[in-house]
């Protein structure tokens, strides 16, 4: 080889070095791969005597980062399926791919990283020279796997970002919930609360009323899972906390917790809802059931109630097409258990739900129990019916028990 040929083969090989380290050093100063791009393809045009190029990078899809020199913009070009049968540094005229890259460029170069395809690069030599494909293949994969590293760097910061607000939701949520229920000798009330994903779109609530001689339990299920049906649940849980103490009639309630629900949720949502309201003086028991799953009332030894007067559900309709109270007088020592849909809703591997049936039979033969014991059994036996299955809902469930009786 002659000193000059030798001489040109040393001046190709420090403008590959000058081209990998300024890569180097971009990728080193953490700059937005948008100047990362520029960079390359800046090398590739001064320092590697490229005089046309095309770079196509798989993202959420292929597309073209960088392109210069060319007549047509390749941003508007699909890379097609002929080139994922490519596995080195190829001819174009070897090969049979559109006719938009053949006319523009004569090599194809595949980049890959750990057997995995990362880009096409298109390219057009700038003199007859051989072009070092295998040098460009490796400054290529420098600098792709870098923006990869970027953009999932960046997916795992907005992963925790989530996560962050998922945790915040979540204690807010658990402050909606009554902080303290009754458990004495006039009153115990026990509840359970599972929601299906981080946080749910289930509320339970019980609230004082009266001097403590009334008093009010409800359950809530709104449309949806999450974080949306979270934040509903939580403006129908306020507006439910400043009207309940405000309207002695459970109809007023309701058509006041309707209006406010259709106004802030545009009809877009719904919730259904049961709401009761206990007297402890006239031993009357006044309800509103919204489109709720019945809860079940149990007054001695009887046969189980199941308190469906009311209305459809809340946030459809304004107003109301229809609207019933239940009242149930003379009712002195009862339980009353509520529930969302996710109880009943639960299935097994053959796709059977749980059910009412169930629900009501495994009630009236522990209502001795004590609260604790009832809700654990009923997990228990939830448990053993879904064998493994996954919830699909949230899982919500209330008991109370009074004791109001002279004697």
């Amino acid at each position: 080889m002659s000193l000059e040929k030798l001489q040109i083969k040393l001046d190709e090989k420090e403008l590959e070095l000058n081209a990998l380290l300024e890569i180097t050093q971009a990728v080193n100063n953490n700059l937005p791969e948008k100047d990362l791009y520029k960079i390359y393809g800046f090398i590739l045009r001064a320092n590697l005597f490229v005089s046309r190029m095309a770079l196509y990078v798989f993202e959420e899809e292929w597309e073209c980062k960088v392109q210069f020199g060319t007549d047509k913009d390749f941003t508007k070009v699909d890379l097609g399926a002929n080139c994922f049968e490519v596995e080195q540094s190829s001819s174009l005229q070897d090969l049979k791919l559109d006719q938009s890259f053949v006319s523009e460029f004569d090599i194809i170069i595949p980049v890959q990283h750990k057997d995995r395809l990362l880009a096409f690069v298109f390219i057009k030599a700038s003199s007859e020279d051989e072009v070092d494909t295998t040098f460009i293949q490796a400054l290529s994969n420098v600098i792709l796997v870098a923006i990869e590293n970027k953009r999932l760097a960046r997916k795992q910061l907005e992963q925790q970002a989530i996560q962050r607000d998922i945790e915040i939701a979540k204690n807010v949520q658990n402050y909606l919930f009554p902080k303290d229920l009754p458990f004495n000798d006039k009153i115990k009330i026990a509840a359970f609360y599972q929601p299906c994903q981080t946080v749910g779109g289930d509320y339970y609530d019980y609230i004082s009323l009266d001097n403590g001689n009334q008093f009010v339990v409800a359950i809530a299920d709104v449309s949806g899972k999450g974080i949306p049906a979270a934040i509903l649940m939580s403006n129908f849980q306020a507006a439910l906390r400043t009207v309940s103490r405000t309207a002695k009639d459970p109809k007023q309630v309701i058509e006041e917790l309707n209006y406010q629900l259709v106004q802030s949720a545009n009809g877009e949502n719904f919730i259904t809802f049961f709401m009761a309201v206990y007297d402890y003086t006239s031993k009357e028991l006044r309800y509103v059931n919204a489109g709720h799953n019945p809860p079940i009332l149990f007054k001695g030894n009887s046969e189980p109630i199941k308190l469906t007067q009311g209305t459809t559900v809340l946030g459809a309709f304004e107003p109301l097409p229809f609207l019933h109270m239940g009242c149930i007088e003379q009712v002195e020592d009862f339980s009353l258990f509520l529930f969302t849909d996710g109880l009943t809703e639960t299935f097994n591997e053959a796709d059977e739900e749980f059910g009412t049936e169930r629900l009501e039979t495994y009630l009236y033969e522990h209502q001795e129990e004590s609260l604790n014991e009832l809700h654990e059994g009923l997990m228990k036996q939830l448990d053993d019916f879904r064998a493994g299955t996954s919830f699909t809902d949230d899982l919500t469930f209330l008991s109370c028990r009074v004791k109001n009786g002279t004697s």
